[in-house]
């Protein structure tokens, strides 16, 4: 697939969302625009569904607004306000440690940079970029499972890995779609083209998709990488 056809078909994908609901991450930052709370929110919502991600997060903010409230806050007083997201004890844990890390390294204070972001506990090269590009609105491309599984089975990229997807993209992406094709994929991703009983019938892109008729997650996107299935500080993601 050329730049010129993805774009158009993220055209269509664009003309598909309007009116839909935002990710959770996208919904955490039009309510509080904070870096911080973009940086929670995406670490909770690894692994876990949107709905369950947002009501964790509604528990959990009022508690610990900064890193001063998260690291200070008893550990069980955390598990108990983010449950029942997936690995929420391992959560629990990495969210602390990350709020001790920005306490001791940056005045508390998330950083901008992509290099100091993934110094950070559990924090790999997806939710760097989501805080990148929802916390500051920095340029940036952010690669999740739906992401790097939908522009395989498209013919855009043929890759193993969402960070190996992310840097064909950042050589080939018409940088016009950096900053929206994670927002614009993750939610297509879950309605309609996902990755076990994919939803064609009601595809927009059906006619003119390259892989049409998909009935389970296979082939070379539908490999999932350690970063994205291990959400404790052994696997950022």
């Amino acid at each position: 697939m050329s730049a010129k056809a993805l774009s158009a078909f993220l055209e269509t994908v664009r003309g598909w969302k309007e009116g839909r609901v935002e990710p959770v991450v996208g919904r955490i930052r039009e309510t509080r625009p904070d870096p911080f709370a973009i940086l929670v929110g995406t670490l909770l919502s690894l692994r876990t569904r949107d709905a369950t991600t947002e009501k964790a997060f509604e528990r959990l903010w009022p508690l610990a607004p900064t890193a001063e409230a998260l690291a200070g806050l008893p550990l069980e007083a955390l598990e108990a306000a983010i449950r029942p997201v997936g690995f929420y004890r391992t959560k629990a844990r990495t969210l602390q440690a990350v709020a001790r890390r920005l306490i001791e390294r940056h005045g508390g204070r998330v950083p901008d940079d992509l290099d100091s972001l993934l110094s950070l506990p559990g924090v790999g090269r997806k939710t760097a970029n989501l805080v990148l590009t929802e916390g500051f609105g920095k340029r940036g491309i952010c690669v999740d499972t739906h992401v790097h599984r939908i522009l395989n089975w498209w013919g855009f990229v043929a890759t193993r890995h969402p960070d190996e997807t992310e840097q064909v993209l950042r050589r080939t992406l018409p940088r016009r779609w950096w900053m929206s094709v994670n927002a614009l994929l993750v939610s297509f991703g879950q309605e309609v083209c996902r990755p076990v009983g994919p939803r064609c019938g009601e595809c927009p892109l059906a006619p003119k998709c390259p892989f049409p008729g998909k009935k389970s997650a296979s082939g070379p996107g539908a490999r999932r990488g350690r970063k994205d299935s291990s959400p404790g500080p052994a696997g950022p993601s």
